[in-house]
């Protein structure tokens, strides 16, 4: 297996695309503008301790000063006692007594500024990374909750011997539940020399300095995207591409080594063609080499993955016909996964398949082509129904949400009533409206196509009620408005 990452760099937007024998595989996208400030840690200063609050205003070199309350102030927990007794115990000094006006202190962002209220900051510091979370004023060793309780012991007991007698908390991210020991250790060096970096900043800088903030998209690609298997990572920009190498040389020298500054003339994703195969993953249907094809329905609570034989004809019988276009939709299905970053519940309809064979061989290929995904996938086996369920965790926003929004004019629905139904409400409409009110005239602004309508096919239906209320009905197109939308004027 051959992978390659190209990175798309400009001012607003950063674009990843994880290309693996020459197919996208994976699509990262972070905008400027939407990146939060949550995890930036800051060198702040103090500026009004409110006691009858319980909170202060920390300066940190925002539009407005941050917010902490007496909840948010850490205090290491003494031996024996749990972090929450600790956290409880803090609450009950008063905060007047904890901090004061000009102190100089380090914070970080747990809640990003909305509408008028400025941010909401802790002293608790943590850094994350890509399988563990760093506390360094903590000696605490954690587990994520959501790993099965047989493993936290010997995942806790794993931690401790790679910690050793350097210190310091860390907690297990649901990610770390199948890491190496090597992958753990990589980790835990990463965050220790990150730390390192924020102690030696908080001396030099000046308060209100950015002493640290959560790597950006050009960054976790080194961290958390590259693996053994890739060959390059093509960077556009000459610019990001010395301050990755920079950051490489620092933090993981492995992968710094297959930094390339890409120079030709083509842009770099046309390179694969990956903006059309981000078109083809922003639509519903994906059509297989065979002629079969899939249906990606993404909903609020699952998504639905239907499969369907199309066109494809070409094997010896029907079953072998079903067979290898289920066998060809377990790769499309974790491909689409990963390039959609689709996750929560989803339902997977395979083609129905009487030979118990053919079902397990799709079985065991789908759970062979999930097991390549680094996002934790976990898959059952055919319900009575003939289904497949499976659940991906969700790391980010799906593609879909990032890129697009609602349909205005559908809501969502992927669907709009016809220009005769909504013809028929404006009947209905000013029916309503001539019972209760006596005008001079009823007018009706609506889209071209419902006026149409009007003027054509149901002109007649139009005279009759014009006659049975008494009054006349003039009409107005508005190109403007949606086939749904309409107005019924009273003049």
């Amino acid at each position: 297996m051959q992978e390659d990452i190209l990175i798309n760099w400009s001012p607003q937007e950063t674009r990843v695309a994880v290309v693996e024998n020459g197919v996208l595989q994976e699509l990262h996208v972070e905008r400027t503008l939407e990146r939060g400030l949550v995890g930036n840690v800051y060198l702040g200063k103090v500026a009004r301790v409110l006691p009858g609050m319980q909170s202060a205003f920390i300066d940190i070199g925002l539009e407005r000063a941050a917010f902490l309350h007496v909840a948010d102030v850490w205090h290491a927990p003494v031996e024996g006692e749990t972090i929450s007794a600790a956290r409880n115990a803090a609450t009950q000094i008063p905060i007047e007594k904890q901090v004061f006006e000009g102190q100089s202190l380090m914070v970080q962002v747990i809640k990003d500024p909305i509408g008028t209220k400025g941010a909401r900051l802790s002293t608790q510091i943590s850094i994350a990374g890509r399988m563990l979370v760093f506390l360094p004023q903590d000696e605490h060793l954690g587990v994520s909750q959501k790993i099965p309780p047989e493993q936290r012991d010997e995942l806790r007991r794993r931690l401790q011997t790679l910690v050793g007698e350097q210190g310091g908390g860390f907690i297990l991210r649901t990610n770390g539940e199948d890491a190496t020991d090597q992958e753990l250790a990589d980790d835990i060096a990463y965050l220790r020399k990150a730390w390192a970096r924020v102690r030696e900043a908080a001396t030099k800088l000046p308060v209100t300095s950015l002493l640290h903030q959560d790597l950006s998209l050009l960054q976790r690609v080194l961290r958390d995207l590259t693996t053994e298997f890739t060959q390059f990572i093509k960077v556009d920009s000459l610019e990001q591409f010395a301050v990755l190498k920079a950051f490489g040389h620092e933090f993981m020298p492995a992968a710094a080594q297959k930094l390339v500054h890409y120079k030709g003339e083509r842009p770099i994703f046309d390179l694969y063609a990956i903006d059309e195969e981000i078109a083809k993953a922003l639509g519903r249907r994906v059509d297989l080499k065979s002629g079969g094809y899939l249906i990606v329905d993404q909903t609020e609570a699952l998504t639905t993955v239907d499969v369907n034989t199309g066109a494809y004809v070409g094997a010896r019988n029907f079953d072998d016909t079903i067979f290898k276009t289920n066998l060809e939709a377990t790769h499309a299905i974790a491909r689409q996964l990963r390039l959609r970053n689709l996750g929560g519940i989803i339902i997977v309809d395979f083609i129905d398949m009487a030979p118990e064979e053919h079902r397990e061989a799709v079985l065991a290929e789908i759970r062979k082509q999930l097991a390549r995904d680094r996002v934790k996938t976990m898959c059952g086996g055919f319900s009575q129904l003939g289904l497949v369920e499976m659940t991906r965790k969700r790391t980010r926003e799906s593609l879909a949400h990032m890129l697009c929004e609602p349909c205005p004019l559908c809501q969502g629905k992927g669907i709009v009533k016809t220009a005769r139904s909504v013809a028929y409400d404006i009947f209905r409409e000013i029916l309503r409206e001539a019972r209760q009110f006596n005008p001079k005239e009823f007018r009706v602004v609506a889209s071209p196509k419902v006026i149409e309508l009007f003027l054509d096919e149901e002109s007649q239906h139009l005279a009759g009620l014009s006659e049975f209320i008494g009054k006349p009905v003039s009409l107005q197109s508005e190109s403007a408005m949606g086939q749904e939308q309409y107005d019924v004027v009273l003049l």
